[in-house]
């Protein structure tokens, strides 16, 4: 249950709570600090938490997961370093995609209209193939289409559609990228 009033209280459940910190306990102990090849290590860890995970997904220790339980990775996706995936609601990552070191994929945000400030979650979708390269800011409730390249340092304010290379603050497509897999 999420409060509506983050003045009066926690926006989340004391289960929610204690699942995080367990979740980062383990994290710190048995995720963070294991050496680079151990993917596998690590993707079963995630399992552990809830994590749906797809076969030879790629996450690195230094990724900060806010709760594993509301991530889904597609086969073979990359998530690099220093990736903060603030998952306060689902985090959708496609096949192949990459998210490059550095990146923040936000789901929560607060509604700063009300009093109280209360907590609103959207969830993200990363499309097949898409490419987030470093530091680069998704907002909550937005899609990144399939192939969509999302420039470094940009920021995502709104749905980016398939297939483009974009950049900027905000982030708009610049130009088209030439689907690889379309078949000839």
């Amino acid at each position: 249950m999420i409060n509506s009033n983050t003045h009066t209280g926690p926006s989340f459940s004391l289960k929610n709570r204690l699942k995080r910190v367990l979740w980062n306990s383990i994290c710190l102990i048995l995720f963070k600090y294991s050496p680079a090849p151990f993917h596998a290590w690590r993707r079963f860890i995630l399992r552990l938490f809830g994590a749906k995970i797809g076969s030879k997904v790629h996450v690195y220790g230094k990724v900060k997961i806010w709760a594993p339980w509301n991530l889904h990775l597609g086969d073979y996706c990359g998530i690099g370093n220093g990736v903060n995936l603030y998952s306060q609601d689902k985090i959708y990552i496609g096949k192949y995609a990459v998210i490059s070191q550095g990146a923040h994929l936000c789901a929560g945000t607060h509604d700063y209209t009300k009093p109280g400030f209360p907590l609103l979650t959207k969830p993200i979708f990363i499309g097949d193939y898409a490419w987030i390269a470093s530091e680069a800011f998704i907002h909550p409730g937005v899609t990144v289409g399939a192939g969509t390249v999302v420039g470094a340092r940009s920021v995502v304010t709104a749905d980016l559609p398939e297939w483009q290379v974009c950049s900027g603050f905000p982030c708009i497509p610049i130009k088209p990228r030439v689907n690889p897999y379309a078949v000839q």
